[in-house]
């Protein structure tokens, strides 16, 4: 049992850091000339071809077995994936105008967004923890980003961009933990990634003219593909069963100090200490909250 906990941390640690390193791969593809349109499109069509792929080759295996999805849930999930596609739109328009480091703090304010949608579905007011958890991640959300001591450099699009992303990475969370949890999870990757490139080709259907760089397919789109959409729900799907949401969403957080120290050793982005501080009370607030759902789990079960 151990060490089947052990396997499933360290398939969740790989996830994590493959969507820590995306926001630096991102980042090289602005530098490179490419533009927020051809970096999302290549990324999700990649990624939708990969799980296709994938789903087909699983169904050959598992045929018997595995449980044929309904019209109606397949809806479901591609509605639900649209707020993956805006989420990446988003982060990637953040990442452009501000530091990583500063871009994948504001995505982590899902932490107390997500406090505050429970509050208003269930309409009751949260526990104590996730209270202080939430106030934990604003406190370190205003040192990571130095806002205060920067008000005047900072680009306030990219803090809007970076918000807006954490927004709807939260309903993503949301939809990941609700929306038709009987299918198989491969396939309700591939359902939420179609619907996230839809939205996305809605939104950027005019960038799709002669001016579009397809050589992005055959670039970054590729790395892009492979770490932000094709290995961290697989190594998700695979590690979470076994550790379980609460040591699992823990161990996701990773993905914070990682996009940092990515970003300084690719991107040659510095982190002073106030920002490491920040950091730390963010990770902080995601033990906190996680450690005391668990808790009050093992109270329910008794």
């Amino acid at each position: 049992m151990k060490s089947e906990a052990l396997k499933g941390s360290i398939f969740v640690a790989m996830g994590a850091c493959c969507y820590g390193m995306l926001g630096s791969f991102v980042k090289m593809a602005y530098r490179d000339g490419f533009a927020t349109a051809e970096v999302v499109l290549s990324q999700f069509g990649l990624g939708l071809a990969g799980l296709f792929v994938l789903t087909l080759f699983r169904k050959r295996e598992h045929k018997q077995k595995q449980q044929e999805s309904s019209f109606k849930s397949k809806i479901k999930l591609i509605a639900a994936g649209t707020s993956l596609g805006l989420t990446s739109i988003f982060y990637y328009m953040a990442v452009r105008l501000v530091p990583v480091s500063i871009a994948i703090v504001l995505l982590m304010q899902t932490v107390w967004m997500s406090v505050v949608l429970e509050m208003l579905l269930h309409k009751r007011l949260p526990s104590w923890h996730k209270i202080a958890s939430a106030l934990l991640v604003m406190a370190g959300t205003v040192l990571a980003t130095q806002v205060l001591k920067q008000s005047a450099g900072i680009s306030w699009p990219g803090l809007v961009w970076g918000v807006l992303s954490a927004v709807c990475y939260t309903a993503t969370m949301y939809s990941s933990n609700h929306v038709e949890l009987h299918c198989p999870p491969l396939t309700r990757s591939l359902y939420m990634i179609l619907g996230g490139f839809i939205i996305i080709i809605l939104v950027f259907h005019a960038s799709v003219n002669p001016g579009f760089s397809y050589r992005i397919f055959m670039s970054w789109g590729v790395l892009v593909s492979l770490f932000g959409t094709i290995l961290p729900p697989l190594l998700f799907t695979r590690g979470m069963p076994s550790t379980g949401m609460g040591l699992g969403a823990i161990i996701a957080a990773l993905e914070i100090p990682v996009a940092v120290l990515a970003a300084n050793c690719l991107l040659h982005e510095t982190a002073t200490l106030s920002q490491w501080i920040g950091i730390i009370l963010i990770l902080t607030a995601v033990v906190l909250m996680n450690l005391t759902i668990k808790q009050s789990l093992k109270n329910n079960n008794k």
